[in-house]
């Protein structure tokens, strides 16, 4: 019972799936980032549905690349872009370090978070469009949707927060954080294995790609926040689900340069 608990208040806090949900307790709370990643998977699988709904239709690439686009802010209910809006305005705030937390707490959208998840949609919408979706590529893009949840989970467990509050400081200081570092670390080893193993240099590029946000990841958060925190996770999950995709068609337009694609 506990597992199926631990399971509905992943899904109901990061995906806008209708589960019921539990009352919140340091018991359920325990391991519910190890069931973070589990939303990825049905992102994936998701992401897999729509491409074989748009082959068997036909589908023109926009309209296809549209849906490739959505599944995942619709699996969940776009949180994590509400994160990455945040994160961008404080940013771009160029402001001290205090003053970029109080603007991740503002609850007002600014300026430059509307600029940013319009370049961050444009781009996206390109990325999908032109992805090639035959072979094993769904079941790639799958895992890089665990992959960068697996990757969110270990850095909330591993890397010190911001503050003492909040959502990431929830599920922190709730975790058991030795057992869940070692099975989100089995994940992420998993996973990138298995894209690698599927997705030859196109998976290999996506999980470099997903390693580098994490790095990249941290660095802005110690330096410009003094730490990780719920707004800036979801922040790197979008860069993390961007640069994944990013090296993808890289590399598959690479491989149609050389003839070998």
């Amino acid at each position: 019972m506990i597992v199926f608990q631990t399971i509905a208040m992943a899904f109901g806090m990061f995906s806008a799936l209708p589960l019921p949900q539990p009352a919140w307790t340091p018991r359920n709370m325990r391991y519910a980032l190890c069931a973070f990643p589990l939303v990825g998977l049905v992102c994936g699988l998701c992401w897999w549905g729509w491409t074989a709904l748009a082959e068997f239709l036909a589908m023109p690439d926009l309209l296809r690349g549209a849906g490739l686009c959505l599944v995942p802010v619709l699996v969940t209910g776009g949180i994590h872009l509400d994160g990455y809006a945040d994160t961008c305005d404080a940013l771009a705030s160029c402001a001290p370090q205090k003053r970029k937390q109080e603007i991740l707490a503002d609850p007002h959208c600014g300026a430059f978070a509307v600029i940013r998840l319009c370049v961050y949609f444009v781009w996206m919408l390109a990325l999908c469009t032109v992805v090639e979706t035959g072979g094993n590529t769904p079941f790639c893009v799958g895992l890089a949707f665990v992959l960068e949840r697996s990757l969110s989970g270990y850095a909330i467990a591993v890397f010190p927060l911001a503050k003492d509050s909040g959502l990431a400081h929830s599920f922190a200081t709730a975790a058991d954080r030795r057992r869940v570092k070692n099975i989100l670390l089995l994940l992420i080893c998993a996973s990138a294995g298995g894209m690698a193993a599927l997705g030859d240099i196109g998976g290999i590029a996506m999980a470099l790609a997903a390693l580098a946000a994490l790095v990249w990841y941290w660095r802005v958060a110690k330096k410009q926040f003094g730490g990780v925190s719920g707004d800036l996770a979801g922040w790197f999950l979008q860069v993390a689900e961007l640069w994944q995709l990013t090296a993808l068609v890289a590399a598959q337009l690479l491989l149609r340069a050389l003839g070998t694609g």
